[in-house]
């Protein structure tokens, strides 16, 4: 038989050698890990000081989304606002319009009568023609001025009453108040 040292140490020759070669193979691996292991010491380092300040820059844009919107929300109240005056400014308008138009018919249908009175032609009359003294007296200019006055307020009663009636048309007024007299 063969001598059994011989075989312990053929052995631990094999033993040696195949750590050897396990070595030799692994060198390089490890020589990759570390590299890595360094690859990721420097990303951890880059993100400790990149992320905070990244992090402070999203909170600060929320923070300036938020006033921006706050902001357009004023804006959208005052323009809201402003268009409620807008209209409550043409309203007063249309009112003052309206007025305006009233008056100025008013005018007219005063100028009207008056040019009415003033270019009528009075009837020469004889001495025997007059009136007789139990009736009553002709109507002097102002009497006449009260009574036309009360005439066109009644017009303009009547138009509030009735829109769309006749009674807005001077001619048709006067020729209907024209016959109760």
């Amino acid at each position: 038989m063969i001598d059994p040292l011989f075989w312990l140490g053929l052995s631990l020759l094999l033993v040696a050698t195949s750590l050897t070669a396990v070595l030799v193979a692994a060198i390089p691996a490890l020589q990759e890990l570390a590299r890595a292991a360094r690859s990721a010491e420097k990303l951890f380092d880059t993100l400790s000081r990149e992320l905070p300040p990244t992090l402070d820059a999203i909170r600060m844009t929320g923070l300036e989304i938020t006033d921006l919107t706050n902001d357009v929300g004023e804006g959208v109240k005052n323009a809201s606002q402003l268009v409620s005056q807008v209209d409550q400014s043409l309203d007063s308008a249309r009112i003052q319009a309206q007025n305006l138009q009233v008056g100025t018919r008013t005018i007219f249908v005063g100028v009207k009568a008056a040019w009415k009175n003033f270019t009528q032609q009075k009837p020469v009359g004889r001495i025997g023609d007059r009136t007789p003294s139990n009736e009553k007296p002709p109507l002097t200019l102002r009497e006449r001025e009260v009574l036309e006055l009360g005439q066109e307020n009644r017009r303009i009663k009547a138009e509030a009453y009735h829109p769309n009636d006749d009674y807005n048309d001077a001619a048709n007024w006067e020729t209907n108040f024209d016959d109760e007299d």
